[in-house]
């Protein structure tokens, strides 16, 4: 008698969900965009920690979670500069590249990846690549790539050309702002 009971009571327990209002029922929705700016948060975090394995491996998360958009530029950005920071600027090369073509209206990927052609000695033969292109862009990395190697003048040359042509552009500010910066180094 108490075996028929219990299965009676364990069928009705079971089979409530059977019984409940349609469309009650609470589900969780994985949202791997969401989930990739946590684990970018978190490894941003352990970056200021100086736990740099942890921070490496939340960025590579948080880059495979969501691949292709112009967050994972700033994923990528945050790794190079985990590896430059630990000494690894060949590891740090790809994240900066890969940053910059995934979204390359941000002057700080410009930046970082000029800076990392330098560390490397790769900022002369770089040079002479983008200099042969022909796109407006690739003018901001001639410019800043002639500031890598000391020549401000010509940095302030290439960078006002750019700035002159491309006023609309989002970057442009930036570049602007960076010419104001080296015309003031050039004055002391």
């Amino acid at each position: 008698m108490k075996r028929i009971i219990i299965l009676l009571l364990a069928n009705l327990v079971v089979g409530l969900p059977v019984w409940s209002v349609p469309h009650t029922m609470v589900t969780y929705t994985i949202d791997a965009e969401r989930n990739a700016y946590d684990h970018n948060n978190k490894g941003i975090m352990y970056m200021e920690e100086k736990f740099y394995a942890a921070a490496i491996q939340e960025f590579k998360i948080a880059i495979s979670l969501n691949p292709n958009t112009q967050a994972t530029a700033v994923y990528f950005t945050n790794l190079g500069n985990v590896y430059t920071r630990i000494g690894y600027p060949n590891l740090a090369l790809d994240c900066f590249e890969r940053a910059l073509k995934q979204y390359n209206l941000n002057f700080d990927y410009y930046i970082n990846l000029a800076k990392c052609y330098k560390t490397l000695n790769m900022a002369t033969s770089k040079l002479g690549q983008y200099s042969k292109r022909n796109d407006q862009l690739s003018k901001v990395m001639v410019g800043l790539l002639y500031e890598q190697l000391g020549n401000k003048k010509k940095a302030i040359i290439v960078l006002d050309e750019f700035a002159m042509t491309e006023p609309e552009l989002i970057i442009t500010p930036s570049v602007k702002q960076h010419i104001q910066k080296l015309v003031k180094e050039l004055q002391k």
